[in-house]
């Protein structure tokens, strides 16, 4: 089933798991308290769906941290129903999620951090490049691998592209003040590879094949195109370096033109 739904948006199937889970504990919540006089206790309903959610979402074949969203979102409102909190507050909290995650319902990208083991591998990497070079960020969340790359690496130039309005906003204003740091609120479809030695996404399988023919068509024939985790289907990676963290991710270089490219320091 996993399998099937593969290339649906996320934010769907999570929606598809939290609905599966709400019918099944319900019904079975309901019959209970028809059958005999046990009557669950609200809290401990709303943990029975969560884990249910949480559970049809891995089926799903969501990503892990979904596990803990799926599990919590119910119970959380459950708690803040219980606190009267004014209905204003799950709009505004419904509308931070969705400024954060935009991409994630229209570009099938969630937000995904790289973690500190990926920013050391970056800039191993990137020390065997000229000192000069430009790198961008597909996708940059928040910024904070940009500034890191930024603060390491002086005399190169670094740009982020990212379309979530509040995760733009958040980058933006965390790289005012630094010279060689920038970021911009664009697709990175529309984003000019050709301008940078350096491209750098974590995405998700759903845009991989489409960024290829578009790094093949823009990038220039010394350049690399990083992935982290995800894979460009049918094409073998250069090089893969193993981050040995609790997702099992992998940083996964091309070297666009094959041999002729400069090598990334082996």
């Amino acid at each position: 089933m996993g399998d099937s739904v593969g290339g649906r948006n996320p934010a769907l199937r999570a929606l598809l798991a939290q609905l599966a889970a709400t019918l099944l504990v319900g019904g079975l919540v309901y019959l209970g308290a028809q059958l005999s006089d046990w009557r669950a206790p609200w809290l401990l309903a709303g943990l029975a769906q969560g884990l249910v959610a949480a559970c049809l979402g891995q089926w799903l074949g969501l990503a892990r941290w979904w596990w803990w969203l799926n599990l919590l979102f119910v119970p959380a409102l459950l708690l803040g129903s219980g606190a009267r909190l004014p209905g204003w507050v799950f709009l505004v909290a419904f509308a931070l999620l969705l400024l954060l995650n935009w991409n994630s319902l229209i570009e099938r990208v969630p937000l995904y951090l790289s973690g500190a083991r990926c920013r050391e591998q970056l800039v191993a990497l990137l020390a065997a490049r000229a000192a000069d070079f430009r790198f961008v960020d597909l996708g940059c969340g928040p910024a904070g691998t940009l500034l890191h790359l930024a603060r390491r690496f002086p005399e190169a130039q670094f740009v982020g592209v990212e379309t979530a309005p509040l995760t733009f906003a958040i980058a933006w204003l965390r790289c005012l003040g630094r010279g060689n740091c920038r970021v911009r609120y664009a697709s990175l479809w529309r984003t000019d590879l050709s301008a940078f030695e350096v491209v750098y996404c974590f995405l998700s399988p759903a845009p991989m094949a489409a960024l290829w023919e578009k790094a093949r068509a823009q990038m220039k024939a010394d350049a690399w195109l990083v992935s982290n985790s995800f894979e460009v289907p049918g094409v073998a990676a250069d090089r893969a370096i193993e981050l040995h963290d609790w997702r099992r991710s992998r940083l996964l270089l091309w070297r666009m033109g094959g041999e002729s490219g400069a090598s990334p320091g082996e």
